[in-house]
């Protein structure tokens, strides 16, 4: 479905994706974990054809990124991205305009789901409504493959809830779904799949009940193992050459 091979992505003299090599299959919910800097925006932002890599190649469907690809996959990032001058019910007008698959019905659903009121300037919203607005949005597109960075930022304990059962409400179960996030114990119950990335390279992926009983410990015990510095880590740093998960 979405696949990046041998991809090189360099800001400033550092690389954000290095040699990167992955595949990732409809049908499936991955969690990206990493620390700030390992490279989880930047590879979402190669795939929504955001970002030129330097080297590599990023495909969808064995086609090249680019206008064809934006038809079908849809991502939401961390920065803010609509007119303070808006309301919410224009945000939805916004997505129509300029995508075909945006469903409107749905969009109505997430933003009464979500305690979010058509008629609110997006200038008079809280951070967390912001963000609850932005999920809503991009979960209204009937797309193939669906990003989400960071979704839970900003968002308190009840609102994480929300976002949780919304993305479970609007998810096509044929989608490829890709969820970033420090707060993985939040997503855990709804991923099948984890992809952990340390400096734009892989460290640790593949299907999640595999990865438990296989070091038959949790994501998070191996996530903070790894990332403490404490002790050695318990899985190869350098992943196999061309993984798929």
């Amino acid at each position: 479905m979405l696949k990046f091979e041998h991809v090189t992505k360099v800001y400033g003299g550092k690389k954000a994706l290095n040699d990167l090599s992955i595949s990732f299959q409809s049908g499936h919910v991955y969690a990206l974990v990493g620390p700030n800097g390992s490279g989880k925006s930047t590879m979402m932002k190669a795939a929504a054809g955001l970002v030129k890599v330097n080297t590599g190649s990023v495909t969808y469907q064995d086609m090249p990124i680019g206008v064809e690809s934006k038809k079908h996959i849809s991502y939401m990032s961390t920065e803010p991205f609509y007119y303070d001058y808006m309301k919410i019910r224009d945000v939805g007008q916004f997505y129509a305009d300029f995508f075909e698959d945006f469903d409107e019905s749905r969009f109505a659903s997430l933003l009464q789901f979500m305690q979010l009121t058509p008629d609110l300037k997006v200038k008079a919203l809280s951070s967390g409504m912001a963000a609850k607005l932005k999920i809503a949005a991009t979960l209204s597109r009937n797309a193939e493959v669906c990003m989400l960075d960071e979704p839970l930022n900003g968002i308190d304990l009840i609102g994480r809830d929300q976002i949780i059962q919304s993305i479970l409400r609007a998810a096509n179960p044929n989608a490829t779904i890709l969820i970033s996030s420090h707060l993985f114990d939040e997503l855990e119950p709804i991923v099948d799949h984890i992809v952990m990335m340390a400096n734009g390279s892989l460290v640790l992926e593949g299907e999640l009940e595999e990865i438990r009983t296989r070091y038959g410990k949790s994501i998070s015990d191996l996530y903070r193992e790894y990332f403490s510095g404490v002790s050695q880590p318990a899985f190869p740093q350098n992943p196999p050459v061309n993984p798929t998960v």
